[in-house]
C-alpha cells in the first residue's frame, strides 16, 4: 500500500474530504491517506478538528511537516484556497525528492511561483500542479486553437478565474504577453493577448457554468476531478507529469494579470 501524505493549513476542507474517496475509487485499492498535517488545527469550514478528521478517514495526525514527508511515499499540498501558504510548505516538502502534487491555486503570483520551481530543481523532485478543469473531457478535440472563449464562475474572481486560465493555457499552448480586464457590473471579461499575436478571452460571471467557445459553444461537465485524480495517481507512479509543467507559470501569469487588471479596468497589464 502506498502512503499519501495530506499537508493543508486547515485539513477539513472541500478538497481533502472528497480526494481520499476518489483515491480510493481510482487507486484500485493501491493509495492511501496515510498521514496529514495542518496549521490550523480547527477548520474554519466547518468546525472539525484535525482529530476529528483523521478520525473519520482512518490518517495519522503528523506534528510536523517534517514528520509527514519522513513517513510518506508521496505528498499532497493543499491549502486551495490560500496559496500564499504553499511556498512555505513546499520550502520543507520538496527538500525530500519525493513525487509530490501542489493543488491549485498553485502560488499566489508569478515570482512565488518561479521560487518553487527552483526549489523543486534544486532538490531534484519531480512536482506538478493543476487546475482539475484542464482534465475535461470535453478540451481533447479543441486543443491547438489559436483563439478562444472560456467561461466560468465562482465566488470570486481572485480564487476560481485559476480554472479558466488553465482551460485557455491548455487549448492554446501559448506564452500570454498581456491582459485587459473589463467589468460589467458583477461580469469580468478578461482579455488575453499571447506573444504569438493570437486573441482569447475569459468570461467571469458568478453562477456561470463552465464552457469553451472556438465558433460553437462546448459546456464542460464531464468528470474532470476524477481525471485529475487519476493522473495525480499515474504520477505519483512513474514521476512523469502529463502535460509541460511550463504551462503552469504561463496560468500564473494570466491569473496573476487578472488581478492587476481588476484594479485596472480597461489599461493593458504586461505580464
Amino acid at each position: 500500500m502506498k502512503k499519501i501524505g495530506f499537508i493543508d493549513y486547515y485539513i477539513s476542507e472541500w478538497h481533502a474530504n472528497n480526494y481520499p474517496a476518489w483515491i480510493k475509487e481510482r487507486g484500485k485499492g493501491e493509495f492511501e491517506i496515510s498521514y496529514v498535517w495542518a496549521e490550523e488545527y480547527i477548520s474554519p469550514v466547518d468546525g472539525r478538528n484535525t482529530d476529528e478528521w483523521c478520525e473519520a478517514f482512518g490518517a495519522t495526525k503528523c506534528e510536523s511537516i517534517e514528520e509527514l514527508c519522513e513517513k510518506s511515499d508521496y505528498i499532497v499540498i493543499l491549502a486551495p484556497s490560500n496559496p500564499e501558504k504553499h511556498l512555505g510548505y513546499a520550502e520543507i516538502a520538496l527538500k525530500y525528492g519525493k513525487n509530490t502534487y501542489i493543488d491549485k491555486t498553485f502560488a499566489p503570483d508569478f515570482a512565488t511561483a518561479k521560487r518553487i520551481f527552483d526549489i523543486a530543481e534544486q532538490y531534484g523532485t519531480r512536482f506538478f500542479s493543476s487546475s482539475a478543469l484542464r482534465y475535461a473531457a470535453e478540451l481533447g478535440s479543441l486543443v491547438g486553437s489559436e483563439s478562444v472563449t472560456v467561461t466560468g464562475g465562482g465566488s470570486s474572481i481572485e480564487e476560481y478565474i485559476i480554472h479558466q486560465a488553465e482551460m485557455l493555457v491548455k487549448l492554446t499552448d501559448s506564452e500570454p504577453e498581456k491582459v485587459c480586464v473589463e467589468a460589467q457590473g458583477e461580469q469580468y471579461l478578461c482579455r488575453v493577448k499571447m506573444k504569438n499575436g493570437t486573441q482569447s478571452s475569459m468570461l467571469f460571471a458568478q453562477g456561470a457554468p463552465f464552457g469553451v467557445y472556438t465558433g460553437g459553444y462546448t459546456s464542460v461537465n464531464s468528470d474532470f476531478f476524477g481525471a485529475l485524480i487519476a493522473d495525480i495517481l499515474r504520477f505519483f507512479a512513474d514521476g512523469n507529469p502529463s502535460f509541460d509543467t511550463a504551462q503552469t507559470l504561463n496560468v500564473m501569469k494570466i491569473r496573476e494579470g487578472v488581478i492587476k487588471g481588476k484594479a485596472s479596468l480597461g489599461e493593458w497589464i504586461i505580464v
